[in-house]
């Protein structure tokens, strides 16, 4: 069984970009939605992802928090483009930018259309309690806040959500580091 083990932060500024070594556009969509994993109709999302000239195909079981089982799987990028066209809720369009700092990678996501101004930064670990070096960039700690998932901005992208929303201010179990 693969296991995720992976924390996201919001990014405060822009100072990870001149860090940044390498930049990925990706399209995504789901072939299930929000409501149907909130219903517990579903256990497991499933993703459809184009990253730049390849493509994959992914599966996420339902908790929230750090750690979820993943499954990943390469799929030829035809594929990718019809299952796309099959896209539950609207699609995801992002550059992941990757950021090295302390000896650990971090994913910084710049999401784009409806997401637009959004940007996370997502760090993979090998165990929940493995220590990292915060980058000053880094803001408030949005693991445990579903809306922060892809398959939420798929369903209610960020640019339907409230400023008191957008600011984080109602997150009880966010915490700023």
């Amino acid at each position: 069984m693969a296991l995720e083990i992976e924390r996201k932060f919001l990014v405060v500024d822009n100072a990870w970009r001149t860090q940044a070594r390498q930049v990925i556009p990706m399209a995504q969509g789901y072939l299930n939605d929000q409501a149907s994993m909130d219903s517990g109709a579903q256990r497991v999302s499933v993703r459809v992802r184009l990253e730049g000239e390849e493509a994959r195909l992914n599966m996420k079981s339902r908790e929230s928090g750090h750690t979820r089982q993943e499954f990943e799987y390469r799929i030829p990028v035809a594929d990718a483009r019809a299952l796309l066209a099959l896209s539950v809720g609207g699609l995801i369009d992002k550059r992941r930018h990757l950021v090295e700092h302390a000896g650990h990678l971090w994913e910084v996501d710049e999401f784009l259309g409806d997401n637009a101004g959004l940007v996370v930064a997502e760090i993979e670990l090998d165990s929940g309690d493995e220590w990292f070096e915060r980058p000053p960039w880094l803001g408030m700690e949005v693991t445990e806040a579903s809306r922060y998932y892809n398959l939420a901005l798929a369903s209610r992208p960020y640019s339907q959500w409230s400023g008191t929303e957008k600011a984080g201010t109602d997150l009880e179990s966010a915490t700023c580091l």
